[in-house]
């Protein structure tokens, strides 16, 4: 995500300091395995699914006792009367004995749930569906929940960025946020730790167009309503999907054997974002030069207009853009920062919301990479201005453990950005660019901590490297000048 606060750029010499204007292993379907099937013994204890995975962060966030391998969510959405009806289909892993289990999903009505094709029984508590199957699940089985849902979606008050989620629009709709988002459309295991495929079938009324995660499935056209399908099957965490609905100019064609899909608003003339976007094959594949293959089976991106959407986030295989970020002109620097994402933060994503500098401060740097690959300014340069100009706040705030209030914080994008080159500096090019292609190699469709990309870079390296990330992650004084080890 790019959350615009205070940006310091390097270009035709000035430094330029401010608020902008905008305020900044493959995953396949588990073969679903009725529980029944397997007769429990009497030794069996059948106990509720955790009602969140226990991240520090953000302790409710996501459910424990199963692992999601794919979704099937298929939606109808009535612009004009603000309505939703789905159903989604979860195919899931047990990983304990449950006698119930949650799924995230706020607001909207559930009507109907099944799981292996019983009828199971469900409550609510608050943003929360509890789910009893008609049999508790057992350790290791998998098993299939279908939930039938309608209802007019609504936002949800996000901790730190204001309205995330599902947003009516003058002419459809977004569901777009982080940390949280997915529950806001459908049920979910919202946390991204539990990545899975997806697939989406979104039906909409003629005329307009509904773009979503992955590669396009085509659509069909009935009575006055057309279905448009997506799929994803790549690993994804769920804040990471996406639902755009409205009136745009789109652009398709095909790079490397991938599909391009792109789309911007028509509420915004023809001209910088258009072009913008039309670069993000050639800066995908600068940066696979420097991080290794790129990830997915898709590429594009989408420019949207709406006040409550003053930043980008790098949703899978297709970011979304506000239209504030070109305004000014062409801006490619936001293009490297979502697109160096989809190794780092969605191929390789988060196993906790502490590590977030391990998607902002890999963004950072690739922003100031293409500058360089571009010779607008260097790398070192980029770290120099920011060494020497950033606020005060940034040095007392570790981008290693910036707490909630910190956790889309300048010193998350800036130090993070700041630790890599230091780290850089400590290893010399050569190991620390062969550290970057291993970890997104390593860890490619999985989910990492700070700690792993530590041992990594030692191990590569063949340094000790506890003084490095100690004072750049942790700290809370400004570091000395880094130094090669």
């Amino acid at each position: 995500m790019w959350v615009t606060r205070h940006r310091l750029r390097v270009g035709a010499g000035l430094l330029v300091t401010g608020a902008l204007a905008l305020s900044g292993c493959d995953s396949t379907a588990p073969e679903a395995a009725p529980s029944a099937s397997v007769s429990p013994t009497p030794s069996r204890t059948f106990k509720p699914g955790a009602a969140g995975v226990g991240d520090a962060y953000f302790p409710t966030y996501g459910n424990g006792g199963y692992d999601v391998g794919r979704y099937t969510v298929k939606v109808r959405y009535d612009p004009a009367e603000d309505q939703l009806a789905g159903t989604a289909t979860v195919q899931a892993t047990a990983t304990a004995d449950l006698s119930t289990f949650n799924l995230d999903l706020a607001g909207l009505t559930v009507r109907t749930v099944t799981v292996d094709g019983a009828p199971a029984t469900h409550t609510r508590q608050k943003n929360e569906l509890v789910i009893k199957p008609a049999a508790g699940l057992i350790t290791g089985n998998g098993f299939v929940a279908e939930i039938g849902y309608e209802g007019k979606p609504k936002p949800l008050k996000n901790e730190v960025l204001g309205d995330g989620g599902f947003l009516h629009t003058s002419d459809g709709a977004i569901a777009l946020g982080q940390p949280e988002s997915a529950s806001t459309w459908f049920p979910v295991n919202d946390h991204p730790s539990d990545k899975a495929a997806y697939d989406f079938e979104i039906t909409v009324p003629d005329g307009v167009t509904a773009v979503s995660n992955g590669v396009p499935g085509g659509r069909t056209s009935k009575d006055g309503w057309t279905t448009w399908k997506w799929s994803e099957k790549s690993p994804m965490a769920s804040y990471l999907s996406t639902l755009v609905i409205g009136k745009f100019r789109i652009t398709t064609g095909e790079h490397k054997g991938r599909p391009v899909y792109s789309a911007v608003t028509t509420k915004v003339a023809k001209g910088a974002a258009d072009a913008s976007i039309a670069k993000t094959v050639k800066v995908a594949d600068y940066l696979e030069s420097v991080f290794g293959p790129y990830p997915f089976d898709a590429y594009g991106g989408v420019v949207v207009s709406d006040s409550r959407i003053s930043y980008a986030l790098e949703t899978q295989s297709r970011p979304v853009y506000s239209a504030g970020f070109f305004r000014q002109g062409e801006n490619t620097e936001v293009v490297a920062h979502e697109l160096a994402h989809q190794w780092f933060g969605d191929s390789v994503a988060l196993a906790r919301w502490e590590d977030i500098w391990l998607n902002e401060g890999f963004a950072t740097y690739a922003e100031w990479l293409w500058a360089e690959h571009t010779k607008e300014y260097t790398a070192e340069q980029a770290f120099d201005i920011r060494y020497a100009r950033v606020p005060a706040q940034v040095w007392r705030t570790p981008p290693g453990k910036p707490e909630v209030k910190g956790l889309f914080s300048e010193s998350v994008y800036q130090r993070g950005g700041m630790t890599l080159h230091a780290l850089r500096v400590a290893v010399g090019d050569k190991a620390f660019f062969e550290i970057i292609k291993t970890w997104a190699a390593e860890k490619r469709n999985g989910t990492a901590t700070t700690a792993e990309f530590v041992a990594l870079a030692e191990r590569v390296s063949g340094k000790q490297l506890d003084e490095v990330f100690d004072t750049w992650l942790y700290g809370t004084k400004k570091p000395p000048t880094p130094k090669p080890l």
